[in-house]
């Protein structure tokens, strides 16, 4: 696992967002290292995904500064920071008959590889997704978790070739998918940030998943960060009777320190 020496690559700075006359996002402070998992948590509306879309330029700021890699994220060219930053989000809507490859080989644009490095650098992801076997396959035609591997696969592909620490935007991943694939992605998420340095960024639900598989979970409520810390900090039975409104049973997972919520 990467240390807490690693780079900021990431840091936001009293971030507010406001949707017409609401307020959705207000004063948020986050410094996003390389080498780590962070899982954005908290129930329906507090905030997490707009706070991903913020990261990407989907919503407009009403007060702020996002940074990416020390320059502020409305100063860097949309292409140029593509190399380097990626989402996948909860639903990519895609209709023309594309084969899986294809779909996955979207992820080259805007990077410069020759046909060969091309080729191999997409079977490579879609070994990492478990499609290989279905390399050829009309994208429509598949279940909507296999949509969402491939999706995740021309994700990794557009990463594959930044020159610094990727960052990876994962918005709930694991919803379409069944119990093996989501701790298959999950495992993968933790994977690219330890061994190779990627900072990913995630939404999820499912709690017992964020404590298991991310370093750091940051609790929204109402749009506020109400916790942030590693999971044994963070998802005490006070944070969750506040947030969740849910008087919870936590045990330790033997041998680790890992919180498990009944």
């Amino acid at each position: 696992m990467q240390t807490d020496t690693q780079m900021p690559v990431l840091e936001v700075n009293h971030l507010s967002v406001r949707i017409g006359h609401k307020p959705v996002l207000t004063d948020i402070n986050l410094t996003i290292k390389a080498g780590q998992v962070t899982a954005l948590l908290g129930p329906n509306g507090a905030g997490k995904s707009t706070l991903l879309k913020s990261f990407c330029q989907e919503v407009e700021l009403e007060a702020g500064l996002i940074e990416v890699y020390g320059k502020a994220i409305n100063r860097w060219d949309r292409q140029q920071l593509a190399k380097s930053l990626a989402v996948l989000p909860q639903h990519a809507s895609l209709t023309f008959p594309f084969k899986v490859r294809e779909v996955a080989e979207m992820g080259l644009y805007p990077l410069s590889l020759n046909q060969k490095q091309g080729k191999a650098l997409v079977a490579e992801q879609l070994e990492q997704v478990a499609l290989s076997h279905l390399t050829e396959r009309s994208y429509p035609t598949l279940s909507g978790g296999e949509k969402q591997r491939v999706q995740l696969a021309r994700v990794l592909t557009q990463l594959a070739q930044s020159d610094m620490p990727p960052i990876l935007l994962l918005d709930e991943p694991t919803s379409a998918l069944d119990l093996a694939q989501q701790h298959r992605v999950l495992k993968l998420a933790r994977r690219l940030a330890h061994e190779h340095n990627y900072a990913v960024i995630l939404v999820l639900h499912d709690l017992n998943q964020a404590s298991r598989y991310a370093d750091r979970l940051v609790v929204l409520e109402n749009g506020s960060i109400v916790s942030d810390g590693i999971p044994s900090e963070t998802l005490t039975p006070e944070t969750i009777r506040q947030v969740w409104h849910y008087d919870p049973v936590v045990v330790m997972e033997p041998g680790k320190q890992t919180p498990l919520l009944f």
